[in-house]
């Protein structure tokens, strides 16, 4: 272990990145009974868009007590609809997915980032066993039996276990050594939220397009966030629109389901990728959210999985924890790896999957997609299996 300053402050686990996977982990940590300190610069969240919550992502943010500060501004969602809007030879017809049929209130809910960052930063000032630093990691050095993270104000951090929160390029990753397996995609998204004169009656609907999915999700009164998934010069042209042309120009996508709209202020755009790390923990570094994994916005998948890393990892630290026993060791980042390679090798399979076949010109793969989603939208079992997959994988 590198030797303790007077200056360095020691923890058993470091969080860095503050994000909402970062701010989730550190106070899941934090609860779980591991004293925590997080890195990372408190920021005001000027970002507009929105996540849609699912399943075990809401009851940890209830059990955190962050789901409580924030449940009121969020939009629930009850029904999804997804619409061949492809125009090819081979139509799908739509699918409809109603929370009742499994026998749910609601799928989730779709909130905006920076309330949900601000209910989890509130939650963080309230947490005992957890220290803010507000400072970045500037290096982190994996050593026998700790992590020395040092900050850009020249404070020195000292752990047996440090988790990266710290997005795609990740400092965590790099100091662990962890090689990274990119794919690029072909396609960008472009998101921003609008209002609408009709009622979107707690509906999500996504339209299937050649380029990719265009998805209008629920806000509270009339109003939905809007993911645009298209070719990168295609958004390009998007965001360079006047407020009263993108306006129109969703509309006509949506088909007039909702009405007239107005495009709210900030809009977004950037390119997709899958990213896969050869790992996900090494060197005494484990890996959650964007750093241990990236694909790109469909069927509401990023943040949930960036969740699951968080409760997962919390629920296997505290019993280390507990038994006086290291939290950084080999033994228990394996235990993280296995909790985690399922669902994650899922969600980026299915998620690709979906994705690449509404792009495949070929016709017996645009024929297979039709067939699965007829086969969704009339044979019950099979859409009330895959409702419950797309909220919680079924072998947790």
């Amino acid at each position: 272990m590198p030797a303790a300053s007077p200056s360095t402050l020691t923890f058993d686990c470091i969080v860095v990145g503050g994000g909402p996977a970062g701010l989730t982990t550190a106070i899941a940590l934090g609860e779980a009974g591991a004293r925590t300190a997080l890195a990372a610069r408190r920021v005001a969240y000027g970002d507009n868009r929105t996540t849609a919550l699912l399943g075990r992502s809401l009851d940890l943010l209830e059990r955190l007590g962050v789901w409580q500060r924030c449940a009121e501004a969020a939009a629930p969602l009850r029904a999804m609809r997804l619409v061949d809007d492809t125009g090819r030879l081979f139509r799908a017809p739509e699918v409809r997915f109603d929370c009742t049929e499994i026998g749910l209130e609601t799928f989730g809910f779709n909130i905006e980032n920076r309330t949900l960052v601000a209910a989890l930063e509130a939650a963080s000032d309230e947490c005992q066993n957890l220290i803010r630093i507000d400072d970045e990691a500037e290096r982190i050095v994996p050593a026998n039996a700790a992590v020395e993270v040092r900050t850009h104000d020249g404070q020195t951090l000292l752990a047996p276990l440090v988790v990266g929160a710290d997005g795609r390029r990740s400092l965590c990753r790099e100091a662990a050594g962890i090689a990274v397996t990119r794919r690029s995609l072909n396609q960008a998204a472009v998101t921003f939220n609008v209002s609408h004169s009709r009622p979107h009656h707690d509906a999500s609907t996504e339209f299937h397009t050649p380029h990719g999915p265009c998805v209008f999700v629920p806000l509270p009164g009339n109003r939905s966030s809007v993911v645009w998934v298209t070719t990168p010069a295609e958004a390009e042209r998007l965001v360079a629109m006047s407020d009263a042309a993108l306006a129109q120009a969703a509309e006509r996508q949506s088909h007039s389901i909702l009405g007239s709209m107005q495009v709210a202020p900030g809009r977004h755009s950037f390119p997709l990728a899958i990213e896969r790390p050869q790992q996900v923990a090494a060197r005494r570094i484990a890996l959650v959210g964007e750093a241990a994994h990236v694909i790109p916005p469909i069927g509401a998948q990023g943040l949930n999985l960036g969740l699951r890393d968080a409760a997962d990892l919390a629920a296997i630290v505290g019993p280390v924890l507990a038994h006086n026993e290291d939290p950084g060791a080999p033994a228990t980042l394996s235990r993280f790896a296995a909790a985690r390679r399922a669902d994650v090798a899922s969600r980026v399979w299915s998620v690709d999957l979906a994705n690449r076949s509404l792009l495949a010109d070929l016709l017996p793969v645009q024929a297979a997609r039709a067939l699965g989603m007829h086969m969704l939208a009339h044979v019950g079992p099979l859409r009330r299996m895959a409702m419950r997959e797309g909220l919680s994988p079924s072998w947790r």
